[in-house]
């Protein structure tokens, strides 16, 4: 039985509250605007990202699923700007492991996980509907609920600490959701090395029926992230 979200939910001081803009998202998954409109998108874990609060201008129909959006907004608001500053304090120390053409400065950066933050917190606050908690392999949407679910910086990411069968449940569970097409940017761990039992993992995959492919995409700021998973459903 699954425990719930309050059983779950880590300390707000365990969670990391950063996110990515959406010309982020657009180059990480390869996306073109025009193919947002009219489609239902779930962005999980959503995490601070502005995807969900850009794509429903754009005629989409966009909902984030997070842990995170069990705290209250202003609390996560005033996390995300502590977990900025600490990590630009880091990357400092830790620049060789990254490309500096996307962000020509860690100020530039910066700025760009800043408004990021602001975008999400000001739609999380007009419309709090849109921010789902949700704690991984479990979501609460019914099968087949998105056109497009998109999955950033959490699967493969960690594949030191989240076993394989977190990460198979967890992909069965994101596709159980998806009505088409998954999503997942990058494919590496934190220190740039390919997830190593990504064929495994693929193979069950491929197993339950899905079509997968390693796509390269036009965003690699960690280096080595320069690719996505798309799967398919058959």
């Amino acid at each position: 039985m699954s425990m719930s979200l309050e059983e779950n939910r880590l300390d707000l001081s365990r969670i990391v509250f950063i996110g990515r803009t959406f010309d982020e998202y657009m180059a990480m998954f390869g996306l073109a605007e025009e193919e947002l409109k009219g489609r239902t998108i779930l962005d999980c874990p959503g995490g601070a990202c502005a995807f969900t609060a850009r794509a429903n201008t754009l005629g989409a129909t966009a909902v984030s699923a997070d842990i995170a959006y069990g705290y209250p907004v202003r609390s996560l608001a005033e996390k995300g700007l502590e977990d900025i500053a600490h990590a630009m304090a880091q990357l400092d120390k830790a620049r060789a492991g990254f490309k500096w053409d996307y962000f020509s400065s860690v100020e530039e950066l910066r700025a760009n996980r800043t408004r990021a933050l602001r975008e999400c917190v000001s739609d999380m606050e007009r419309y709090p509907e849109r921010y789902v908690p949700a704690v991984m392999p479990v979501l609460p949407f019914e099968d087949g609920r998105f056109d497009l679910t998109l999955s950033a910086h959490f699967l493969f990411m960690y594949g030191d600490r989240l076993d394989y069968d977190f990460h198979l449940k967890s992909l069965r569970e994101l596709l159980r959701v998806t009505r088409s097409e998954l999503r997942i940017y990058p494919l590496v761990d934190l220190s740039g090395k390919r997830y190593g039992q990504m064929d495994e993992l693929l193979a069950e995959i491929a197993g339950d029926g899905c079509t997968t492919e390693e796509v390269q995409v036009p965003y690699e700021f960690q280096k080595g992230t320069g690719h996505m998973l798309k799967i398919i459903k058959g």
